[in-house]
């Protein structure tokens, strides 16, 4: 076993051989969007992306579903089981079978297998002082679904942030290929604070955040004012603040944007400074849509993260 549970990384990595390594991982969500199709594209690109953070390829997958056959048609079921095969497709990869149980509320997801060298293994927990922090989506798809469930989000603001989450980190981890990667994770359920500390933790370093660097959809900074985001950036806050030092009378919008919990959000980067430019092209190149540089690893107060403003 080469990754396991020590260090909260984003899937299971086991030694076959000299050459390779085999990356399990599984994950699964309730819907965040009406349509059934969309949540099953979201709900796969989700489950993918933890094999493109530990530096992998993925090689096929298995649907999980729960669903409450008895209320609603079987079409709905169709629909997501499609979305989640096409975006599987759209990965190079096949679904090959899974399990479905009768539940109240429907839950869909993946079990992925994918294999990496053992040599290019990329965990959360390597990352060096001097290192820039990379990010490859913008944050805010946690208060933008919740302010979709209460009916205060117009269809363009809508299509954007089902755009960015059924988008997959295919090519932004494969333009890593080659390059001097220490650390890598995605952002998920604890928000940005929340894996950055995670990595920071592993690594035994901290980092130092240019808040005003962070790339965060437009229409997320009038909902987080107004105290619409879900209950887990709360309790996201609430839980890694310790290990944030903030700068005084920081707005209480701009923590919550920062803890705010992503679907299938993007890879955070932990590179060498002789690699950051040779990313960034390679980002550009693939079509990323956001290549952002928010901070550097530092040998300061490790496991904290120091925000500037």
């Amino acid at each position: 076993m080469i990754v396991g549970t020590s260090t909260a990384d984003d899937a299971a990595v086991y030694r076959i051989d000299d050459q390779r390594a085999i990356i399990q991982t599984v994950d699964f969500i309730t819907p965040i969007v009406d349509d059934p199709y969309d949540y099953g594209r979201i709900a796969a690109a989700n489950s993918i992306s933890d094999v493109y953070a530990m530096g992998g390829r993925p090689l096929f997958a298995l649907n999980i579903v729960c669903f409450p056959s008895k209320n609603l048609p079987l079409d709905v079921l169709s629909q997501i089981l499609k979305g989640g095969c096409d975006k599987a497709r759209e990965a190079g990869i096949e679904i090959v079978g899974g399990h479905s149980v009768d539940d109240e509320e429907p839950k869909y997801g993946l079990v992925v297998t994918g294999v990496v060298p053992t040599d290019r293994v990329v965990t959360n927990a390597g990352a060096q002082p001097g290192d820039a922090l990379v990010l490859t989506k913008p944050l805010g798809s946690g208060i933008l679904t919740t302010a979709l469930k209460k009916g205060l989000l117009g269809d363009e603001a809508k299509e954007k942030i089902v755009d960015v989450m059924a988008t997959l980190n295919r090519a932004a981890a494969e333009a890593l290929d080659g390059l001097e990667v220490h650390a890598l994770t995605d952002i998920t359920g604890f928000g940005m604070l929340g894996h950055m500390v995670e990595m920071l933790t592993g690594s035994g370093v901290g980092a130092r955040l240019q808040a005003a660097d962070v790339p965060v959809l437009e229409e997320v900074w009038p909902l987080a004012r107004d105290a619409v985001y879900p209950g887990g950036a709360k309790r996201n806050l609430q839980r890694f603040d310790p290990s944030v030092n903030w700068p005084d009378a920081t707005p209480e919008e701009v923590k919550i944007v920062l803890a705010d919990p992503q679907t299938s959000g993007g890879l955070l980067i932990a590179i060498p400074p002789h690699e950051l430019n040779r990313l960034l092209d390679r980002l550009e190149e693939a079509g990323v849509a956001t290549a952002a540089v928010i901070g550097e690893v530092t040998s300061d107060q490790p496991q904290m993260i120091q925000v500037v403003s």
